[in-house]
């Protein structure tokens, strides 16, 4: 491939293109995300996981070795010692523990984000078209004659020209009111979206991680509305015996733990965080791969049952849901396993709620998220 330089006097000139090469230190980066989205945070496991596969495929070399890739990350800003000054016998100093820095925990969203939706491009202050035409920041192509009360930002300079030479001719150009052409432009609206993720023993059993992919598409989804869509806003909760919310940050350490599936708790809290929301597009989605086993009774105490469909818990499940369909907040469920018994589920729950669902698995799991919130963008009115 040749690169092409415009030298004015002479015309073009063509030249050689040399791909940059990637640095030693680039190359095992990429590596080392993937394994610390997988470790969940945890650097050491990360770098043991990186030896091995050094050990197999020759990742490092005499020129470049894993001491000189875990100095680059320190140099970097990407990980730092952390001293526990109240472990025993410890004296705040020597060799800390190593642990990921906001700028790392950054990158993995990136990461994620390339992974699942490409190279996307940072665009200005992204909001989401309506059907409803008036004034706003995204043009679609339509003209129109100027109306008084018109924005003035909204003239399309080039076909009101075009009508004062046609109206007035060129020996005498005027552009007067009647020459005027409005671009039309579509309202924005902001969206306000609450991501639910299951984090139920469910999501690692029989030998299938669920809950990595699962974590990539919080990340990516995270860092596509930063990028694109910085006005609209995105919380995340997880759910297990209980539900709870959890800042972006901890996004990497995400872990299942040895719990049943509370859906109803998962969302009542997702339901209470939109309610303070003022955007008018309001927005669950739910990644999860298993049934509803888990409810809290009024007395405190815990009503569990993993055998089938409890109709109890399934009861209280649709009950939330079209308590959600009356506060105009659809429910989107990401089901990422393929139990015949849990499609009935969610089918019931989906048409309680007049949402959607996704029934695919884990394949393109990420793709099907994006295209579903780039589809909510239209307002609904």
């Amino acid at each position: 491939m040749r690169q092409a330089n415009i030298d004015y006097s002479k015309g073009f000139t063509f030249s050689k293109h040399i791909p940059k090469e990637i640095s030693h230190f680039d190359r095992v980066f990429d590596i080392f995300k993937e394994l610390l989205t997988h470790t969940s945070g945890d650097i050491e496991e990360a770098f043991e996981w990186l030896n091995e596969l050094d050990e197999e495929y020759n990742i490092f070399n005499d020129e470049y070795s894993l001491e000189d890739f875990e100095n680059d990350l320190k140099k970097r800003g990407y990980i730092k010692e952390e001293i526990d000054p109240e472990k025993e016998g410890n004296t705040g100093t020597g060799k800390g523990k190593n642990v990921l820095t906001a700028k790392l925990e950054s990158a993995l969203r990136e990461y994620a984000l390339d992974q699942i939706f490409g190279k996307l491009k940072k665009s200005g202050a992204g909001n989401h078209q309506t059907k409803k035409i008036g004034v706003g920041d995204e043009r679609d192509g339509e003209n129109r004659n100027f109306q008084y009360g018109d924005d003035l930002s909204t003239i399309n300079m080039t076909e009101s020209l075009k009508n004062a030479q046609i109206n007035n001719g060129i020996s005498d150009l005027r552009l007067t009111e009647d020459d005027l052409i409005v671009e039309e432009s579509k309202h924005k609206a902001q969206m306000s979206t609450v991501l639910m993720i299951d984090i139920s023993h469910s999501m690692i059993l029989y030998g299938e991680d669920r809950i990595t992919p699962a974590k990539k598409v919080a990340m990516a989804l995270v860092e596509l509305i930063k990028r694109k869509y910085p006005k609209d806003s995105i919380d995340i909760i997880v759910f297990g015996n209980e539900a709870w919310p959890i800042k972006i940050k901890d996004l990497p350490y995400l872990k299942v733990g040895p719990y049943h599936t509370n859906t109803v708790a998962g969302l009542e809290l997702a339901m209470d965080i939109l309610r303070r929301k003022r955007n008018t597009n309001k927005q669950i989605f739910m990644i999860t791969d298993g049934k509803p086993s888990c409810i809290q009774l009024p007395s405190g105490e815990f009503y569990m049952n993993s055998n089938g469909l409890d109709d109890m818990i399934v009861t209280q499940c649709l009950n939330k849901a079209a308590q959600a369909r009356k506060l105009k907040i659809p429910i989107t469920t990401f089901m990422i396993a393929q139990d015949p018994y849990l499609r009935r589920f969610v089918e019931l729950f989906t048409a309680q709620n007049k949402g959607k669902a996704f029934l695919t698995g884990l394949s393109g799991l990420g793709e099907m998220i994006f295209e579903d919130y780039e589809k909510n963008r239209i307002k609904r009115i």
